[in-house]
């Protein structure tokens, strides 16, 4: 990619005009604000003037999406972009939520029900963390922040998987992660179950997590903990002892076609241990895979 295309596609980002919707959004969700009584005047005011929503889609410059399409390195973008971004900043309080949106699917029902639910759960993440500010600032102040975006996870030719997270910190941090895996030739919305051949792979891919849960903690000498009984933890020292996964249990497929078990913050092991991952071998899942389709 030559400089003339790349100070063409910074023209076009920088004058990519603000849509006309906006003062509606901030308009509407100040009218909203306003019906709830624990948050004053002021607060709404002073949060308006620090929240910034950035529109970001394909639809408002063409010849964005054009220039984006023409430039193989970033080409995936054009698939999964960022459709709305709300920003706060202020004193102890912030917030950074990423929405994304899919594009491209010739499904267009999928990437609608798909885009509705990121756009739905974005919206509602933002007004919880506005409403806990107020709360807050009617009760001396605090500390509170929320970061949300997503990360792709797998692009290929077949599959399109999308790791969405949100760490909220109050005090301590949580994290939650949440995965779209999409056959993007078959146009289908994949699931855990779908790929087996009935529930026996519940307990194969949990008896292969807890090993290696255990070899892990074995081999790192205790630095790393999971909450897993046979591993030199005392059994009154367990926290939980994890015996299982949930039949839908979050997950994606990786490049290579392997299959990835994710654990939020906290579920199986302490904090410090954030969001945990089992890549689970293709042949212990062999026999219980309904085909090497998407698993191989």
């Amino acid at each position: 990619m030559n400089d003339k295309k790349l100070k063409d596609l910074q023209k076009q980002y920088d004058n990519t005009p603000i849509p006309k919707e906006l003062d509606f959004i901030v308009e509407n969700a100040l009218k909203q604000g306003k019906k709830k009584k624990r948050r004053s005047p002021q607060w709404l005011l002073g949060t308006a003037a620090a929240a910034m929503l950035f529109t970001a889609s394909l639809n408002i410059s063409p010849a964005m999406a054009r220039t984006l399409a023409d430039i193989p390195v970033v080409g995936s973008v054009v698939k999964v972009l960022t459709w709305t971004e709300y920003e706060v900043s202020e004193e102890t309080y912030d917030a950074n939520i990423k929405v994304p949106a899919i594009e491209n699917l010739d499904n267009k029902e999928l990437a609608n029900t798909l885009n509705e639910q990121y756009r739905a759960e974005g919206k509602a993440l933002y007004e919880e963390f506005i409403a806990d500010v107020g709360d807050l600032k009617e009760n001396g102040g605090g500390h509170l922040g929320v970061d949300s975006g997503y990360e792709i996870k797998t692009d290929n030719d077949q599959i399109l998987s999308i790791g969405r997270y949100v760490v909220e910190t109050v005090g301590s941090s949580s994290t939650v992660m949440q995965y779209d895996t999409i056959d993007k030739k078959n146009e289908i919305l994949l699931s855990l179950p779908m790929l087996f051949k009935d529930d026996a792979y519940i307990n194969v891919i949990s008896e292969n997590i807890k090993e290696q849960m255990r070899a892990e903690m074995i081999e790192s000498n205790q630095e790393k903990t999971y909450w897993v009984k046979g591993a030199g933890i005392a059994d009154e020292d367990l926290f939980f002892d994890f015996t299982a996964i949930d039949a839908e249990q979050k997950f994606y497929i990786t490049d290579k076609g392997k299959l990835v078990i994710s654990f939020d913050k906290y579920e199986v092991a302490p904090g410090y241990m954030g969001v945990v991952e089992f890549e689970i071998p293709t042949e212990v899942l062999q026999d219980v895979l309904v085909s090497n389709e998407y698993i191989h």
